[in-house]
């Protein structure tokens, strides 16, 4: 599981850098606090499909592509 979710923070990673958007930037969208931005991108938080679902619509992309990790490497 802690591999799921490091993937699905890595991921968050990505789609808010290709969109140049800070940590900082995504959390004030989002209405969390950075420090807990910082936890859920690095894996460290077991994220309800709730704060995925408001993430993935910050980012602008579908719930799917943020969690569709499976298939990737590490």
């Amino acid at each position: 599981m802690d591999d799921i979710l490091y993937r699905i923070g890595r991921r968050i990673v990505q789609l808010r850098t290709e969109q140049g958007i800070s940590q900082q930037d995504l959390a004030a969208r989002c209405n969390f606090e950075k420090s807990n931005m910082s936890r859920i991108e690095y894996g460290r938080s077991n994220v309800t499909v709730g704060t995925l679902l408001t993430i993935s619509r910050a980012l602008g992309v579908r719930l799917r592509d943020l969690v569709d990790v499976e298939s990737e490497n590490p």
